[in-house]
């Protein structure tokens, strides 16, 4: 069960989707749950995350869990965080992204 500001996801980016499924599915034995052809979510990977090839290559994306979204993100502004990407929607709930004062992304989103 997802916990108010735990991490809860994290998300990679690639640019080739395919390959990077097969990869981890020889290397580790992990299967996928694809949500359109530029999405994959893991499965049976110990960990809740997946694989999105709308983007290019870069950091992983840490995603935390909030139980109340607006509040969350108001607050990660009132500490010095950067919005990125204001609250959006996406299959299964909304989230946002912000930057750290060290140029770290994160994520935090919210089924409700």
């Amino acid at each position: 069960m997802s916990e108010h500001h735990k991490i809860d996801y994290v998300e990679w980016q690639t640019t080739a989707l395919p390959e990077t499924k097969a990869f981890y599915e020889t290397a580790f034995g992990w299967r996928f749950i694809d949500y359109g052809p530029t999405y994959a979510a893991l499965s049976e990977a110990g960990l809740d995350g997946g694989f999105d090839a709308d983007n290019g290559p870069t950091k992983p994306l840490v995603i935390l869990y909030s139980e109340n979204l607006e509040a969350s993100r108001d607050t990660v502004v009132t500490a010095g965080g950067q919005l990125t990407q204001d609250i959006f929607s996406f299959p299964g709930g909304r989230r946002f992204h912000f930057t750290d004062p060290s140029g770290n992304e994160l994520g935090v989103w919210s089924d409700k």
